[in-house]
């Protein structure tokens, strides 16, 4: 077994997992459109959402954390023709040489700003990099019944997806425990490695912890930061939060 360690550090395991997931994509490239360029994308990981706005033409940067997962996307964005321009930094305080008309976190990065503070703090460095009249917009899971409620304590099959190079099996477990004063997530993950014969042949242990955030909070947190102007959506299809079973999407203007 290996020590557990952030599921980040691990690039090429990652994109094993989460490389094909489009199920945001449609509405990152709309929304790229619709405002304009120049685009940055903050946590971008590996490149899941960058590098197909590339494809599509869009003129975008990328920020994270984790170098190796910046060095994985600058590989895979050469191997297409591509060089964007790409950031090692926290997204709770960072100075880029631009500002752009969109800034955009996919898939709960903004849940990894684990208090009041930190979610302050990137919501006002997303502000400090756009132009005037420019959207900042970031998804989020949200904590209803299902999240709150679960199970604590046993591992829960998240994902599984099948390597194309290898034909291995990858299964996700996830085993989490809730803080419910500092909404905050622990999960302990498990990726069991599987061979064609269905044989464990590695394990890969990592850990992480994600904030939830409720309408109301989110409302407080955007007006504290600076915006006027913002729609929360429970749906890519932009319709209204309304339900404990809805995502969280946030829209904010720099107006």
């Amino acid at each position: 077994m290996e020590e557990a360690r952030s599921p980040f550090e691990d690039a090429e395991l990652y994109d094993i997992l989460f490389a094909d997931l489009c199920f945001d994509l449609d509405f990152y490239l709309e929304l790229a459109r619709e405002v304009a360029e120049p685009v940055l994308e903050v946590a971008c990981g590996t490149g899941r959402v960058l590098i197909p706005c590339l494809q599509q033409g869009v003129a975008i940067d990328g920020l994270d954390l984790y170098p190796a997962m910046l060095d994985r996307l600058k590989r895979r964005a050469a191997e297409l023709g591509f060089a964007p321009a790409l950031y090692q930094a926290d997204m709770r305080d960072f100075s880029l040489p631009q500002r752009y008309r969109l800034i955009f976190i996919a898939f709960n990065g903004f849940a990894h700003s684990l208090t009041t503070d930190d979610q302050l703090k990137t919501l006002r460095s997303c502000r400090r990099h756009l132009l005037p009249g420019g959207c900042f917009a970031f998804t989020l899971f949200y904590p209803g019944r299902e999240v709150v409620n679960g199970p604590e304590g046993l591992p829960v099959l998240e994902h599984e997806v099948k390597d194309k190079t290898t034909g291995h099996t990858f299964r996700l477990f996830d085993t989490r425990t809730l803080d419910r004063v500092r909404q905050v997530q622990h999960s302990q993950m498990e990726i069991q490695e599987l061979d064609a014969g269905g044989q464990l042949v590695a394990s890969h242990l990592s850990e992480a912890d994600m904030r939830w955030t409720y309408k109301p909070e989110m409302e407080l947190l955007l007006t504290l930061a600076g915006f006027r102007r913002f729609e929360i959506y429970g749906s890519f299809d932009r319709r209204p939060l309304e339900h404990d079973t809805d995502l969280m999407i946030v829209n904010a203007w720099n107006e």
